[in-house]
């Protein structure tokens, strides 16, 4: 398997995840970082010993005493992949000078699922394209989930009824028992197509960490380029179907006005429910997701 690039899984907050990992929790445990102490108890390691704090507390008390510092635990992430298969998202193919929107779900999904894996982690997936309508679900498991998702996504086609997105969401909350509070839930989807504000909400009750990830064409979904006065052919992805359409100057700043508002609006309303969305416009879904990681560790180290 070739090696995948990876970026680092930074929560917003303490979480609390799978035990023996590199990422720090809310529970007290084994790690690198002090939250605290209290007086000696039978059974804690002597590396733990506050020596300044017990020859301190033995001066003053004529005794001998003994205080320990507290860490909080190394955890692992937890990781879900929800992803999108409705045929806007089989766009644009390798052959076109477009935006290879299979290629970039592929590059995102693998980076989130090795980045889990490296550190420590274990990752989840999840996509409602079955042609029987029910969602495919694979559980938290360790490295053998990166090929799990590499074939799935290089398998199966991108043909998913219109509903798919929210019914994925859905059926990941049904499945939120193995997703503690803090997981990360990366939801990868061009966001065409609306889904209803409460299937959101619910994902933002479970106290996940939610990363919409928006795969868009820069120049033909995230805006409009000024092909006024050119017959353009434009295919239906459903059924392939070529529909040769010219436009005036007034429609197309009126299409490319419309895309970057509805970009702007999904931003927005993300960012209002407290999500933390991605914007990848290239088949590199890594570089997106690795400046997402930088920016959440300038926040924290600000917030420290």
């Amino acid at each position: 398997m070739a090696a995948v690039r990876t970026f680092p899984l930074v929560p917003r907050r303490r979480f609390v995840g799978v035990s023996f990992g590199r990422q720090r929790s809310l529970r007290r445990g084994q790690g690198d970082e002090v939250v605290g102490s209290r007086p000696y108890r039978p059974g804690d390691h002597v590396a733990w010993i506050d020596w300044a704090a017990s020859a301190r507390l033995s001066a003053a008390r004529g005794t001998d005493e003994f205080v320990v510092r507290e860490y909080l635990a190394q955890e692992a992430p937890r990781a879900a992949i929800l992803v999108d298969r409705r045929p806007s998202l089989g766009l644009f193919g390798p052959e076109t000078p477009w935006l290879d929107k299979p290629a970039a779900v592929r590059s995102a999904a693998e980076a989130i699922a090795a980045s889990a894996v490296d550190a420590l982690g274990e990752v989840a997936y999840l996509d409602h394209a079955a042609p029987d309508g029910r969602a495919f679900w694979l559980p938290p498991a360790g490295r053998r989930r990166i090929a799990d998702v590499r074939s799935r996504l290089g398998e199966t086609p991108f043909a998913a009824p219109p509903r798919s997105l929210e019914l994925g969401l859905q059926a990941l909350v049904r499945h939120g028992h193995v997703l503690p509070a803090g997981s990360f839930v990366f939801v990868l989807s061009d966001y065409l197509a609306p889904v209803r504000p409460a299937e959101w909400v619910r994902l933002r009750a479970l106290r996940w960490d939610v990363v919409p990830v928006i795969v868009q064409d820069p120049r033909w979904e995230q805006s409009f380029p000024d092909v006024h006065g050119v017959v353009v052919p434009f295919a239906d992805p459903v059924t392939g179907a070529l529909a040769p359409t010219r436009f005036t100057r007034h429609e197309v700043r009126d299409l490319a006005l419309e895309h970057e508002r509805r970009l702007d609006r999904a931003l927005k309303t993300f960012r209002h429910l407290g999500f933390d969305p991605v914007v990848v416009g290239t088949e590199d879904g890594v570089t997106p997701l690795a400046a997402w990681a930088a920016r959440r560790q300038v926040l924290r180290r600000r917030a420290a």
